[in-house]
């Protein structure tokens, strides 16, 4: 289970003036059993109604007084009283969107009681509504699928957990504590971060159990796709989600994905993926300082699926080809081990007020340059890049070091950590000219460890 969110919700719980909480994320990530898991160590009483089942309460969200919303929920099947030291949670609150605007009377009104509410779907809620969500009324808390170091926990392995956690700058890792990580690694990108999926191979080592919850999930997201797509074309969309899924870290252009539809219409395909959390945007940025997001060009853009493990079932990657592509190509061909860093960077800068990702590009006849990410980490920009290799390769690295002047990179890769001072020369413009900076080079499993390590 996500431990990071539950000592968040903990935080949240113990606060003076709590205030409604909504938790965000995408389907089957694990938001019901979240708010479950932490009623039942912390003893509370949980008034759990799921809306998607009594979607004829939208009358009773009709008042704004909490206490009548109260007595039309404690009639319900096995609610009955809520009392101020309950937790009431909300689930699937886009089934009853006039619920939404009621979370503020329940913190002017009824601050005493703890309510969460959770919505997969919860944009789309919004975006049909003539009301918004009560600001300044409510809190917010991000899910997303289990990171690398809870997959670790799950499968019992607190060495190796302590190895990553305990980490500091400068250390060594023992070579067989390395090559297991790594072994680990390879497995969590296929078993991937979903709960589900994670449990069963947890429980079992089976990766074909895995591959069916995974073609589970994976049907179940294409069964939501009549929630919110309205009259558009369910077989384009089905086509959008799975290339989308195939071609993860490339620059979208809308031609590729269907040379039939118009680019407007495989636009909006995306961005309802990108609302109903599948999908997430890594938008171009010029990177000159903070805050990223104020230089991004919108129309320039990659993608990052929600989790590494469904990426690969619908890219048709089963475990004889994952085991087969050698530790170069893991990381060098294809998109695994840029989604694997994408989506755990994404969960580090979830609770941060920029937490959208962001990547330089730069295009030109002869001059082209990329960098896999660029984010705002403790008050500075960093540059991350994602690759195994000599130095001498990271040619887009040494570009981008030299045009910006910063300090530090990071570059991810298959190695054990290291620290250099890079000194190289580049050519910028009809001048060669002398760069230097520092290059902090981590395997892949410290990702989590980066804001502790710059």
């Amino acid at each position: 289970m996500n431990r990071r969110q539950l000592i968040l919700l903990d935080k949240w719980h113990k606060k003076a003036n709590r205030k409604p909480l909504v938790v965000q994320g995408a389907r089957q990530v694990g938001k019901s059993t979240l708010i479950e898991l932490f009623t039942q160590q912390h003893k509370l009483p949980l008034a759990a109604v799921n809306l998607e089942r009594f979607f004829d309460l939208t009358p009773a969200f009709d008042s704004n007084d909490p206490r009548t919303i109260l007595n039309t929920l404690e009639a319900l099947p096995k609610i009955g009283s809520i009392q101020a030291q309950s937790l009431l949670f909300l689930d699937e609150i886009q089934a009853v969107p006039e619920a939404i605007p009621a979370l503020r009377y329940f913190y002017e009104d009824m601050p005493e009681l703890a309510v969460v509410c959770a919505g997969s779907l919860l944009e789309y809620a919004l975006r049909d509504h003539h009301f918004s969500m009560p600001v300044g009324r409510v809190e917010y808390l991000h899910m997303g699928p289990m990171t690398f170091t809870e997959f670790l926990d799950a499968l019992d392995e607190p060495r190796l957990l302590a190895t990553i956690n305990e980490y500091a700058p400068g250390q060594s890792i023992n070579p067989v504590i390395h090559q297991r990580l790594l072994e680990l690694l390879r497995h969590y990108f296929y078993v991937g971060g979903m709960p589900e999926a994670v449990s069963v191979f947890g429980d079992t080592r089976s990766l074909q159990e895995v591959s069916d919850v995974h073609s589970s999930i994976i049907q179940t997201y294409r069964e939501d796709f009549p929630k919110y797509i309205g009259s558009r074309s369910l077989s384009r969309m089905q086509h959008v989600f799975n290339f989308a899924a195939r071609n993860i870290g490339k620059k979208v252009k809308y031609s590729q994905f269907s040379s039939d539809d118009a680019s407007v219409t495989i636009k909006t395909d995306l961005e309802l993926l990108c609302m109903a959390r599948v999908l997430s945007k890594v938008v171009h940025s010029h990177c000159n300082g903070l805050p990223l997001q104020a230089e991004t060009e919108d129309k320039i853009y990659k993608l990052l699926f929600l989790d590494i493990g469904l990426m690969n079932a619908i890219c048709g990657l089963n475990w004889r080809s994952l085991t087969d592509l050698s530790e170069s190509a893991l990381v060098n061909e294809g998109a695994i081990a840029e989604q694997f860093i994408g989506q755990h960077l994404l969960e580090l800068l979830s609770g941060s007020p920029n937490r959208d990702l962001t990547y330089w590009l730069r295009e030109g006849r002869a001059n082209n340059a990329e960098l896999d990410f660029v984010i705002a980490l403790n008050g500075q920009v960093l540059p991350v890049e994602v690759k195994a290799g000599a130095t001498g390769s990271l040619k887009s690295l040494h570009q981008f070091m030299g045009e910006k002047q910063l300090p530090l990179a990071v570059r991810f890769d298959l190695n054990t950590p290291s620290r250099q001072t890079i000194r190289t020369r580049i050519k910028q413009g009809e001048q060669v000219n002398d760069i230097q900076y520092e290059l902090l080079s981590l395997p892949l499993y410290l990702v989590e460890r980066l804001p502790a390590l710059v």
